[in-house]
Order: structure tokens, then C-alpha cells, then sequence
């Protein structure tokens, strides 16, 4: 789940910047190792498309048939152990990391649909798990998007 926010909040908006993460090698290597990929080109190139339309899918630009193409040549197969059945991802090594991605997205959706949302700062580009019991959180960080709407909103009531 940690792995999904991060990449879906690995190209935010900086004093009104693009950052990308994963676009500078080095970066990219390193936000990858550190979500237990290898960094290899191919796999940070993988990273950024998936990245890309998973952030379309949430915002409700594209259908989640556009993850299809992402999954091709991904086979699960069910192993029965001491501990029962469990499913293992078999796909090629530099698309591990995405793919375990997509598939959180998908466990996301299932478990806590509409939970996973952008950010209701039109000047942000992050995304939150609402995580509240009222499921109304608007905000990636109370402190500072909300912060500000609440800031403006009350401007423009004074003004």
C-alpha cells in the first residue's frame, strides 16, 4: 500500500514545479531500491507509465482497462502450503515492482473502494487513502493543502 502512494506521489507540484522522482536515474534507482526493486532503466521506465496511468485511473480520466497492456505476460499461480493456498506473481524481473503496484491498486479498490483519491487542492497533485471512518478526508495533508483551502475560503468570506 506504502509502495502505491509513493508512486502515484512520486512526481508532485514543488513552489509550483514539476518534480519527478523517478525521471533523474539516480533518484529513480534509489526510490526503487528502496521499495525492494533493482532501479534498472527499464524498470524505472516501467515505473513512470505505470505511475502515469494509475494517477489517470484514480482521477477518473481513464477506465482501469487502460492498466491491461501494463499486465501483459503476468501469470499468478496458486501454490497450497502448510499455512493453505496462497498466489504467486510471476513476471519479468524489471516489472515486479509495477506490477505488485497495480495489483495493490486493485486490493485498494476492493477492500476500500473510493478510498483512494486526489487531493482536492486543484494546486496539488499528491493522492490520499482516506483512511477516516466518515470517508471525507479532501486533503493529502491537513497542514498544508487543507490549511490553505480553509485560508482562502475564509479570505474570500472577509473579502
Amino acid at each position: 500500500m506504502d509502495a502505491l502512494l509513493d508512486l502515484l506521489n512520486s512526481r508532485p507540484l514543488v513552489d509550483g514545479e514539476e518534480q519527478d522522482t523517478l525521471a533523474d536515474p539516480a533518484a529513480g534507482r534509489r526510490w526503487a531500491q528502496a521499495h525492494g526493486g533493482d532501479g534498472s532503466l527499464a524498470e524505472l521506465a516501467l515505473l513512470r507509465e505505470t505511475r502515469d496511468v494509475l494517477q489517470d485511473v484514480v482521477r477518473g480520466q481513464r477506465p482501469p482497462t487502460a492498466l491491461g497492456p501494463l499486465l501483459e505476460g503476468v501469470h499468478q499461480t496458486p501454490d497450497i502450503t502448510s499455512d493453505g493456498l496462497r498466489w504467486t506473481v510471476r513476471t519479468p524481473p524489471h516489472a515486479r515492482l509495477a506490477v505488485e503496484t497495480i495489483l495493490a491498486w486493485a486490493a485498494t479498490e476492493e477492500q476500500a473502494p473510493g478510498r483512494l483519491r486526489p487531493c482536492a487542492n486543484s494546486e496539488c497533485r499528491l493522492f490520499l487513502l482516506d483512511r477516516s471512518r466518515a470517508n471525507r478526508a479532501r486533503w493529502c495533508s491537513m497542514a498544508v493543502c487543507g490549511n490553505r483551502e480553509k485560508a482562502r475560503r475564509h479570505y474570500e468570506r472577509t473579502r
